[in-house]
């Protein structure tokens, strides 16, 4: 069935004649011009700013809270060789910022360390058994955090007690509790008014960087374009001067591990934008700190080893692929411990890998839409990652029962959490209870904003690269959505792994066009059969054996009315997951169930017109197996009648018991067909039969063949089975729903 994720919004088009002239000089199609405009880009100087973005205009980063006071201490240190360590975080935005600390400290003659903490031995966050291990064996005398640190009271406490100094610099919730650092860099730092709170931590660790060598570092700004956009903080003002930047630089990059991770994943540079720093890059670097140690990446983004940044960039690769199996492999296992039945899954198994739960719970969320619990057991304690709809505050239901967890924290959307796993039951009935008492309605979707409606004859290249010069595109400013209806889909194939993924041929008027569909491969046959499609889609480029034509990616997909699919062909594809009607047993329970596959027919179409009729159903599937198909035998002619009973008026008696089989090879007939010309014969007085045996009444009284109820009900029969056969869905559905 195909079923829309998302409550589809459209936007309200309002735009100013001036303002698209302005924008028709820069370039600008009028599609995307009003694009921008309903974004709240509707002056001169604001379009020339969004298109033109200059480093100018990024602040100064002595806006920041202590950064004098950071930038003092760290040029003391250099000037007295002392240690320094550089304490990032296991994912992009933590590499990549550790990377720039770095690269800034080296270029000013400083001696430091840089660590990553591993997820599985040392959690998030400062770690007091590292900063001792670092401060007693390694000399460190001065610590600096990079994307952490703002919730590390004890750690910090303990460094400052071994008369060890830490900077911290962090874009994380601020506390409510600070710890007592030597000094604090943080966006949203009270004590300071930074005019943007949005920046990743690799973009507080540049500004920390720019303050150091007094001057924007543009060769740094690949390192930030990519932990920026991995972090998925919002891509407007300061953030998108830094990306758009720091693309650039990312085509042109120096860095040998950069480009050994480029060529292993097939990757061009010329073509790198947000999306394949987002697709592409990120998870990959990821994957080291989901699965292993995290370190080595910051080698691979700031070593000049040849062969070391080649051998990085190849395990890198693997652990990709190793994720992605992982990922499916618990995704599959956890899928068969669903209990659907309850508003909420919290699933935990021992032997799950906790560092990609998370991934794990999002697409199962997806799925699912309720909130998803996955946690893995290991000696008796549970860990793992919630993910959530809108409609449930997972912090908020959770966040009042931390008696219940060893650790606990998140937001509205995600959280993440460690307690005894003889706890789970109890935590299932909390959330449970929360939606309840709430009365949170589950079956209500986020939002989806579409911007435009997509005409294909309109439609050219052109168009999209008028709306590439609006990228790029992130959180608070996403890349443009389109809708489109009334087109007709000329095909629908599967494609990669396993039939996994959809290409559908959609064409209107004379314009035709591609549309992939991701994951969407089990549903090709209704893709190709939906009436009234409607589709979510965004723009995309495809380049193929030199080629570059447009394409569309879809991003969700409905249809207006009952959804009817005919899955009547011998080696047609039966949906998963669709209660099946079989009248030769026991039926299912259809009242929680949005679709239904019609597998046989009973004998008398009326009880499947009740089922129907009682139910609204969002989607029905025709297979329509008919165990007697007398739309294939008829219902016997006159003629054929007529030679049956002149054949058996030469027996005085007939075991039909017996005989049935030869007499209907006999006569040429199907026996399914024989059974009911002798039962209407019976029904007319023509003949007896009793224990078996079959005999003629030779003084019977003379009846047309036509007054047999029998015969009657026959007729009916085979014209319903001729429509359930061979007639359309909708000829189906019509005669079903008649009342």
């Amino acid at each position: 069935m195909i079923s829309s994720k998302y409550d589809w919004q459209f936007a309200t088009h309002f735009t100013d004649e001036a303002f698209l002239k302005k924008a028709k000089k820069a370039g600008l199609e009028p599609a995307a011009a009003s694009l921008l405009y309903q974004r709240g880009i509707q002056t001169e100087e604001e379009l020339q700013d969004f298109l033109e973005p200059s480093l100018d205009q990024l602040h100064d980063p002595y806006d920041l809270h202590d950064m004098d006071r950071a930038v003092a201490r760290i040029r003391s240190a250099i000037e007295n060789y002392e240690q320094i360590l550089i304490y990032g975080d296991y994912d992009a935005d933590g590499m990549t910022s550790a990377s720039i600390v770095k690269e800034a400290l080296e270029q000013l003659g400083a001696e430091c360390q840089v660590y990553l903490p591993n997820r599985f031995t040392d959690g998030y966050g400062p770690n007091s058994s590292v900063y001792k291990y670092f401060i007693e064996n390694q000399g460190i005398s001065l610590i600096i955090t990079v994307d952490n640190g703002v919730a590390g009271v004890e750690a910090i406490e303990l460094a400052q007690s071994l008369g060890v100094d830490v900077i911290v610099t962090d874009h994380h919730s601020m506390p409510e509790i600070l710890p007592d650092a030597y000094a604090i860099i943080h966006p949203e730092h009270s004590g300071a008014d930074y005019p943007f709170k949005q920046l990743a931590g690799c973009g507080v660790a540049f500004k920390l960087a720019t303050a150091l060598l007094e001057e924007v570092q543009v060769e740094l700004l690949d390192l930030v374009a990519i932990g920026t956009i991995a972090d998925m903080v919002s891509l407007t003002g300061e953030n998108r001067i830094l990306v758009k930047y720091g693309l650039s630089v990312l085509k042109n990059s120096q860095r040998i591990g950069l480009q050994e991770l480029f060529k292993i994943a097939g990757l061009q540079t010329e073509e790198l934008d947000e999306e394949t720093v987002g697709f592409q890059i990120a998870p990959r670097l990821n994957a080291l700190g989901r699965l292993d140690d995290p370190n080595p990446a910051v080698e691979l983004l700031t070593g000049f080893d040849d062969e070391e940044a080649h051998r990085i960039a190849l395990m890198i690769n693997q652990k990709n692929e190793e994720r992605k199996e992982i990922v499916q492999s618990i995704y599959e296992e956890a899928k068969t411990m669903l209990h659907a039945e309850r508003p909420v899954q919290v699933l935990a198994k021992e032997g799950w890998n906790p560092g990609v739960l998370g991934i794990v719970a999002g697409r199962l969320l997806e799925e699912l839409h309720q909130p998803v619990i996955v946690l893995n057991i290991e000696k008796g304690i549970a860990k793992g990652s919630a993910r959530s709809i809108e409609a449930v505050n997972i912090f908020e239901a959770l966040d009042s029962h931390r008696d219940l967890f060893v650790a606990f924290g998140g937001h509205a959307g995600a959280a993440g959490m460690t307690l005894e796993a003889d706890k789970l039951t109890e935590l299932s009935a909390i959330l449970t209870a929360y939606i309840v008492d709430n009365d949170l309605d589950l079956s209500s979707k986020n939002e989806l904003f579409l911007d435009e409606e997509l005409q294909l004859p309109e439609l050219t290249l052109d168009t999209l690269k008028s709306f590439e010069k609006l990228a790029p595109f992130g959180m608070d400013h996403k890349k443009p959505l389109f809708y489109l209806k009334d087109f007709k889909v000329e095909q629908a194939r599967t494609m990669g792994a396993a039939n996994s993924h959809l290409k559908l041929k959609v064409s209107q008027q004379d314009a035709a066009f591609e549309v992939v569909a991701f994951g969407q491969g089990a549903l090709a046959a209704e893709f190709a059969q939906a009436k009234q499609l409607e589709l979510a889609v965004s723009l995309s480029v495809n380049r193929w054996n030199g080629q570059t034509s447009l394409q569309l990616m879809l991003v969700d997909a409905r249809v207006d009315g009952v959804q009817l699919f005919n899955v009547r062909g011998k080696n047609a594809s039966l949906p998963d997951g669709v209660p099946q009607l079989r009248f030769t047993q026991p039926l299912p329970d259809l009242d929680n169930s949005r679709a239904v596959l019609i597998y046989d027919l009973p004998d008398d179409l009326q009880e499947l017109k009740a089922i129907l009729q009682s139910h609204e159903f969002e989607a029905i599937y025709f297979k329509n197996d008919i165990a007697r198909p007398y739309y294939l035998t008829g219902y016997g002619s006159r003629e054929q009648f007529a030679r049956l009973y002149k054949t058996i008026y030469q027996f005085p008696e007939f075991d039909i018991r017996y005989k049935l089989k030869e007499l209907a090879s006999y006569l040429k007939l199907d026996p399914i067909l024989l059974v009911k010309m002798i039962q209407i014969f019976e029904e007319l007085g023509f003949v007896t039969i009793k224990d078996g045996v079959m005999t003629v009444n030779k003084g019977a009284e003379k009846k047309e063949i036509d007054s047999s109820l029998i015969f009657q009900d026959l007729k009916r029969t085979v014209k319903e089975q001729e429509l359930m056969a061979l007639g359309t869905v909708q000829e189906m559905y019509d005669y079903l729903m008649e009342r």
